[in-house]
């Protein structure tokens, strides 16, 4: 089925490991699996945003075959849509639109170029210390709260003219989304038990299109091949920097960070290797920041590695990068589908709320898991302080206006539990 290079370490757990090409016919239905595997977050981040799902899908394929290249095809990592994003995306959507959101995207690339840079040269113990599980894990919990308004706005709101009314039968169809989600998720096995989201998606659409609640018009006019419409900054657009798009998003590069070397970690257990060392970190992060560079120029949102692909390859035991490579190519190819951009674009907002429900729930879950698994104590006033203080401003959305910048809750919360963190001693005056 494969072959091995020689000389190479091969780990026995695995049906395919990370250097193993099978052939063609199993590479092409391993490919199309990890890709729709990927599919369902992918497209999500930018439906809730309102960028082209085309778009995003096409800057997935690109980052991860450039993420591959620059790890010189030693880990196993898909490049997806970042969630951590959402929030100040959304705000920049209503007023500088593409070009601020594009400019924020560069920018987070930028960022992690410089730390890869930092790393490569002082190695990474700095960034563990600036964040620690009392700042991450609540950073990651506004993530999620700061949307549930939002959430719930789309899974109960019609929008009638200029006025959002309130609808029965968009709360059944959020709630019926969201139950059969969780079915899914609690009760089905082996490779759909890794495309929950997805699924969900498709069944709330089915239930919305009996309900009359789909405008298919769209997708009947559409053409089967088209290219994505791409939104380039600076040539679509007058030339012009947004600060205060950039600097909203910037800060937030630090959180993907952090998931992005809990990831790693994850890789490192389940290949059996040590890709701190070999390929070593500043690859990972410079495959990430460039992969988010491109996206930007191209109008997509910022792209991360996805939790998603490391339970597709503990289930499948399939490694292989060129399985990875394939899927990547696959989702290039989906983007140009124009029916298929249109049919995702087509579905109705009580469908994205139900699954956004669940989805916002178990990132804000997965902030206070971070919290219990390190054993973060509240009984230490410090890091009572810390966390009451992001989750309040982020969840709040205590945004910070000076003239035209303008820094969302998150941004702001990011930053001060950064700063807080440093410059807080270990326990208070009365704990000593």
């Amino acid at each position: 089925m494969s072959k091995q290079k020689q000389g190479q370490y091969r780990n026995p757990e695995a049906i395919l490991d990370i250097n193993e090409c099978p052939t063609f016919p199993h590479l092409v239905g391993l490919s199309i699996q990890h890709m729709f595997a990927m599919f369902g977050s992918t497209v999500l981040v930018p439906i809730l945003v309102g960028l082209n799902p085309g778009i995003a899908l096409f800057s997935s394929g690109v980052g991860t075959l450039l993420y591959i290249l620059i790890t010189k095809a030693k880990i196993p990592a898909y490049m997806g849509s970042s969630f951590t994003f959402i929030v100040p995306m959304m705000a920049l959507m209503k007023t500088t639109g593409y070009e601020g959101i594009a400019q924020g995207t560069i920018s987070v690339g930028v960022v992690y170029l410089i730390v890869a840079l930092i790393i490569s040269q002082l190695g990474s113990d700095w960034l563990d210390r600036i964040l620690p599980p009392v700042v991450v894990g609540p950073i990651i919990m506004v993530i999620g709260l700061s949307l549930a308004g939002t959430a719930a706005k789309d899974a109960t709101m019609r929008t009638v003219g200029s006025q959002s009314v309130y609808d029965l039968k968009y709360f059944a169809i959020a709630l019926i989304t969201l139950l059969i989600t969780i079915v899914f998720n609690m009760y089905l096995k082996g490779f759909v038990s890794l495309i929950p989201i997805l699924l969900g998606l498709i069944t709330g659409y089915i239930v919305a299109l009996f309900l009359g609640v789909v405008d298919l018009s769209g997708v009947t006019h559409a053409h089967w091949l088209i290219a994505p419409s791409f939104e380039i900054p600076f040539v679509s657009y007058h030339l012009h920097l947004s600060w205060g798009a950039i600097l909203s998003m910037m800060p937030l590069a630090f959180v993907t960070m952090t998931e992005h070397t809990g990831h790693i970690m994850v890789l490192n257990t389940l290949t059996h290797r040590n890709f701190f060392k070999e390929p070593g970190l500043h690859r990972t992060l410079s495959g990430d920041g460039v992969a988010s560079i491109v996206a930007g120029f191209i109008g997509g949102p910022p792209v991360t590695s996805y939790g998603e692909n490391i339970g597709v390859l503990a289930v499948t035991k399939v490694h292989s990068v060129y399985v990875l490579m394939g899927a990547a190519v696959s989702a290039i190819i989906f983007s140009f589908i124009g029916k298929l951009s249109t049919l995702i674009e087509s579905i109705p907002s009580p469908v994205i709320g139900g699954i956004s429900f669940l989805l916002f729930g178990t990132i804000a879950a997965n902030g206070l898991r971070i919290l219990i698994d390190e054993h973060v104590d509240f009984n230490q006033k410090r890091n009572l302080m810390i966390a009451a203080s992001i989750l309040v401003i982020g969840i709040g959305n205590a945004s910070l206006n000076l003239g035209d910048l303008s820094f969302s809750g998150l941004a702001v919360a990011t930053v001060l539990g950064i700063i807080l963190n440093l410059v807080l001693p270990q326990k208070a005056l009365s704990e000593r």
